[in-house]
């Protein structure tokens, strides 16, 4: 069991735009095969760019409301907001993007190993060498 003041928060991996936090809650990302669960918290005006994961992806919005879009590129207007209480499922290599409009928290959970892989090199944040701390299981 995790209560709220048990929740760890520190950067992203690398792979993660800057300005967001993370917090893993059970298991371990990178472990093949595993089920993981990890939250994010995102600022007002956070963007992610058109990407896609390796394996199924299930969100659900905790608090706030996440804009997502389907697609490789980065069209507001083809966004839907999710919410508060809202669920998602991205499949394995589903093209999308997301961004926040107010503070959002979101809830992922996946088996691993976890990735994110953008459609355009360039908006990789691995590419300029500004994005977070890697991935580690909370005690």
């Amino acid at each position: 069991m995790v209560k709220p003041n048990d929740v760890r928060w520190g950067p992203p991996p690398a792979g993660i735009p800057p300005g967001a936090q993370m917090a893993v809650i059970e298991g371990v990302p990178s472990a093949a095969g595993k089920l993981f669960t990890l939250r994010l918290k995102f600022p007002a005006g956070y963007r992610i760019p058109p990407h896609f994961h390796p394996s199924d992806e299930h969100l659900t919005v905790l608090s706030g409301e996440l804009l997502m879009g389907m697609g490789e590129k980065f069209d507001t207007s083809n966004a839907q907001a999710l919410p508060s209480g809202s669920f998602a499922v991205m499949p394995a290599t589903t093209r999308h993007f997301a961004f926040t409009r107010e503070p959002t928290m979101v809830q992922l959970h996946a088996v691993g190993p976890w990735g994110i892989t953008y459609v355009n090199p360039e908006d990789d944040p691995r590419n300029t060498a500004t994005g977070g701390a890697g991935m580690q299981k909370q005690p």
